[in-house]
């Protein structure tokens, strides 16, 4: 990874700061793209004892869709190029939250937030070809459907099914953007990272939280799945692919439906002003 610049969201905690750690170690500038805080300050100095050039954080509210323009306007403004994006944060509230721009929290931090910002930066991947968009879902989008309707806010609101949906939008969203992007040298795959004990979890019961940590494996083992898109160099052509815990796999059928990712591309263009 030596010459390469990655961009990473959510590489504070979880599967995000071992990604972040790793790629650093293997000579990659990281730039993070998190919050400012004391969680990031930390996570900076894991990753710095180990990296060759020292890993920054652009700061971001993922549940701001202006605060994801302002990230995209600052990363362009400092550099020229950008070898890895990866869509990694995302958010598991039990009960429901509304983002700034009044969107179901899921829908809008989980699918709208990297929707947006893949955007903002596309021009820079390709002219920084060969390079890679890298989205985290989940085995659990296969279980998902898009309600239109709740996009605003679900009527009867049901965590788990809110968050199914929002992985299966990253799916739909992986696999249309690597058809729009054939030929470009830009490629994108999209992975299920394995059952993994990060802070998503931080918001449910304590208890469930123990059981959680005891059955689910580590941060270091779901990291895997990133690090290989991000850096295997065996896969630089690789596009459009779902991986699960790093073997190549089936995404759901619906990520087929011609018309549904169009639908839901063109609905995440609209909302978020594109």
């Amino acid at each position: 990874m030596e010459g390469k610049r990655v961009l990473i969201t959510g590489g504070n905690s979880g599967i995000g700061i071992v990604t972040a750690r790793e790629l650093a170690s293997q000579g990659a500038e990281v730039v993070l793209a998190c919050r400012d805080s004391e969680k990031t300050a930390e996570a900076l100095k894991v990753i710095n004892a180990e990296a060759g050039i020292p890993a920054v954080n652009l700061p971001v509210e993922l549940a701001n869709l202006q605060s994801i323009r302002d990230l995209a306007a600052n990363f362009l403004d400092r550099y020229d190029r950008l070898d890895v994006l990866i869509n990694n944060a995302g958010l598991f509230p039990p009960r429901q939250r509304m983002t700034d721009d009044g969107f179901e929290m899921q829908f809008g931090v989980n699918h709208l937030a990297p929707f947006l910002l893949t955007n903002l930066l596309l021009d820079c991947l390709k002219a920084s070809a060969p390079s890679r968009i890298v989205t985290v879902s989940s085995m659990l989008h296969k279980k998902g459907n898009i309600d239109f309707d709740a996009i605003r806010g679900y009527e009867k609101y049901n965590s788990q099914e809110a968050y199914n949906s929002s992985k299966l939008c990253n799916v739909l969203f992986a696999v249309e953007l690597a058809k729009q992007l054939e030929g470009t040298g830009v490629t994108s795959n999209v992975l299920h990272p394995g059952a993994v004990a990060t802070d998503i979890v931080r918001d449910v019961p304590w208890l469930l939280r123990k059981i959680i940590g005891l059955i689910f494996i580590s941060p270091e083992k779901g990291a895997q799945t990133n690090i290989m898109l991000a850096s295997d160099p065996s896969l630089e052509g690789v596009t459009g692919k779902y991986y699960d815990q790093c073997e190549p796999a089936e995404y759901s059928s619906q990520a087929d439906d011609e018309a549904l990712r169009k639908k839901l591309w063109d609905l995440s263009a609209e909302l978020t002003g594109l």
